[in-house]
């Protein structure tokens, strides 16, 4: 039941950025859907090795500023999932970038606010 909440936090996340960010753009809440579970999917596959790798070829500061990192490897799936799927379409790594760092925020606190209140 955990994995559904955070799934319909992440779908709904994903359509707030789109319609707060004019360079991401999603026609229906169920391309949201589907571009969660795309994103989470590739997050959950590659997330870390990109992680990893991209730490390995900073020399360790990407270790170090795991925020930073965690950020461009999340615009980097952002921009994977809209060559994967047309129901999503980010226009630059920019608008990815920005993308992701909104994506995080609402998402770290729709999460907060889901155990808050017993969902998770």
């Amino acid at each position: 039941m955990s994995i559904l909440i955070s799934w319909l936090i992440l779908s709904v996340v994903v359509w707030l950025t789109a319609a707060i960010l004019p360079g991401i753009r999603i026609r229906r809440f169920w391309d949201a859907v589907i571009v969660a579970l795309v994103f989470g999917l590739l997050n959950w596959a590659l997330g870390w090795i990109l992680f990893v790798v991209i730490g390995i070829a900073t020399l360790g500061i990407g270790l170090l500023l795991f925020f930073i990192t965690r950020w461009v490897v999340d615009a980097i799936l952002l921009k994977l999932t809209d060559a994967l799927t047309d129901r999503v379409e980010v226009d630059s790594f920019g608008w990815a970038l920005g993308g992701a760092l909104l994506i995080a925020g609402l998402g770290t606190i729709l999460e907060r606010v889901a155990a808050a209140i017993g969902l998770t």
